[in-house]
């Protein structure tokens, strides 16, 4: 199997670049179909009109439905198709961004993807979390290429609430670890290749990027400021983690967070919030050094992050219901059979019970 890396044809990142969105996507498109939340598009339209202008763009704009379901994705790429638009454009957090990439994808178009959050690491990957209706992670979608341009306004990311800035720390956190069981496994990443040397340096400095300014960027951005601590950690959170997770691979962290979506209380978390716990339940599994689980506690403590399920919202921890977390985490499907051992629900039930008493003793 060759080693193979993916990445976006074009990453941007700086501040007021949403000026510059039609600038940078004509050359793939004059006309934008831009997806986007009722919230959303309040604020960036006045950005948006004044690029348009100066490019001679035109723009037309679709409302996001809420759920990144393979309905919702139908629903968008005809009413792209209708639109006589060449340019998909996702403007929001990830599950806008998943829709519109897997809605370019059955359009045949380009996409341009514009973060207006830093939560996840979903705005350069090719791949879209496929959900149900109600929510329930259904199936990974994997695109045969990376968006054509991911563009970062850190002025508009570094506006939203910390909280979602925490989240992306939490879905990077899992980066490294991740790519390393999949490197000791020999499982293929999310190309279809072995991880490189350049995805793993990536994800390693990922995770040092968090160690080093993850704190100082939390309070910098409840303050609602942009410092350089907080640029850094938008492009872990964005670029690194998404590269880092792409080319380097899925294992343990993010099979625990499909698993979770099994129990409705967890709904109501950020995809980067379970995932911390994930990767926590992950090293437990691995059974990791006692530094490096004291390590990511104390990270994940700093900054606001899950390490308990009381912290997810369960409060019914019965047995049967985190039964039912391992088997769907479990699934044939998903990228837990990607860690370096052979994992069984019983297995991975026992993690989830040992991870909790850890953040618990540790709290």
């Amino acid at each position: 199997m060759a080693n193979i890396i993916g990445s976006p044809s074009r990453y941007i990142q700086g501040r007021g670049e949403l000026l510059n969105l039609c600038a940078h996507a004509e050359k793939y498109g004059k006309n934008l179909f831009v997806l986007v939340s009722a919230s959303g598009k309040k604020r960036v339209e006045s950005k948006i009109a004044q690029s348009a202008e100066a490019a001679g763009a035109k723009v037309v704009y679709e409302i996001f439905n809420g759920e990144c379901s393979q309905k919702e994705i139908d629903r968008v790429k005809e009413a792209f198709v209708q639109s006589g638009c060449d340019l998909v454009v996702g403007i929001g957090g990830g599950k806008i961004h998943d829709t519109a990439k897997a809605a370019a994808y059955y359009a045949g178009a380009p996409v341009v993807i514009v973060p207006t959050i830093a939560s996840t690491d979903a705005p350069c990957s090719a791949l879209s979390v496929i959900y149900t209706e109600e929510g329930v992670f259904e199936r990974y979608l994997f695109l045969p290429a990376n968006p054509t341009v991911v563009l970062v306004d850190t002025d508009i990311v570094a506006a939203a609430p910390a909280r979602l800035l925490i989240a992306g720390m939490g879905d990077a956190l899992a980066t490294f670890f991740e790519a390393r069981a999949c490197q000791l496994s020999g499982a293929a990443n999310c190309v279809g290749g072995n991880v490189t040397l350049a995805a793993m340096s990536l994800a390693r400095l990922c995770f040092e990027t968090l160690m080093a300014d993850g704190l100082k960027a939390k309070l910098a951005a409840e303050r609602g400021v942009c410092t350089k601590a907080v640029e850094n950690i938008i492009e872990a959170n964005t670029l690194l983690s998404g590269i880092g997770f792409e080319s380097g691979g899925l294992a343990g962290a993010h099979a625990i967070h499909n698993g979770l979506t099994a129990l409705p209380e967890t709904h109501a978390l950020y995809h980067g919030e379970k995932v911390a716990f994930g990767t926590l339940v992950q090293l437990v599994l691995e059974n990791a050094p006692q530094e490096e689980l004291d390590e990511v506690l104390s990270f994940c403590s700093e900054v606001g992050l899950p390490t308990t399920l009381a912290d997810l919202g369960v409060k019914d921890a019965a047995p049967e219901r985190l039964m039912e977390v391992a088997r769907l985490a479990c699934a044939d499907t998903d990228t837990l059979h990607n860690m370096p051992f052979p994992v069984t629900p019983e297995s991975v039930y026992a993690a989830i019970a040992a991870a909790d008493q850890l953040g618990r003793c540790f709290a």
